[in-house]
């Protein structure tokens, strides 16, 4: 098991993926939240047949995967669908992302999750890095990726932890405003070598 978790975080759109997947190209293990919550409602999965059985078959596709863009748009205009969703997921994220952080083998591991400060999972960790950008880059590059509008992107912005108070409760940020690939890069290896030496104190 790896000694020494380091907690990823950031805005909707802000790079977390591309920032995580530098990391395990220098050989680090990344266990990332939005991994694990597609897992845990895999086909015939007892997750997904809850949330079918509480939100009708038209939120499962023709595949038997949840449809979570429908989803999605649904718990963000009803607070109480998201706490039952909440209730029923939360859980079971929670007891596989600590599975797989004691199953770590690299010096020192990543915990990818965009609530992380939201869910209290910091506790977890031994530092917070988050990927920073601002409010304007993370719409424009959501929206981009996502077949979601600008109004969901910045409900969800919204609810999200505020860039600042974000900022003021990190140990360590990478700027990703400017979607530098060559400077994230640096940035990346330079935070390994200092988790690495924090990893072998």
């Amino acid at each position: 098991m790896s000694d020494f978790i380091i907690g990823l975080t950031g805005g909707i759109g802000s790079g977390k993926t591309t920032v995580s997947n530098m990391f395990a190209e220098l050989g680090v293990d990344i266990i990332d939240a939005d991994v694990v919550a597609r897992e845990v409602v895999e086909p015939n999965s007892i997750a997904l047949t809850a949330i079918e059985n509480h939100f009708g078959a038209e939120y499962i596709n023709a595949q038997k995967q949840l449809d979570r863009a429908k989803l999605r748009t649904r718990i963000f205009s009803n607070p109480e669908d998201k706490e039952w969703l909440n209730n029923l997921l939360h859980p079971l994220i929670r007891q596989s992302m600590l599975a797989q952080l004691s199953n770590a083998q690299s010096d020192y591991c990543i915990l990818v999750a965009p609530l992380l400060l939201e869910n209290g999972l910091n506790k977890l960790v031994g530092r917070v890095l988050v990927v920073d950008i601002d409010e304007e880059s993370q719409i424009t590059r959501t929206v981009a990726r996502d077949p979601s509008s600008q109004e969901e992107i910045k409900r969800i912005i919204a609810s999200q932890m505020s860039r600042n108070d974000r900022i003021n409760s990190a140990d360590d940020i990478i700027n990703n405003q400017n979607n530098d690939l060559e400077k994230i890069r640096q940035q990346v290896q330079q935070l390994n070598q200092q988790y690495l030496k924090y990893s072998r104190r």
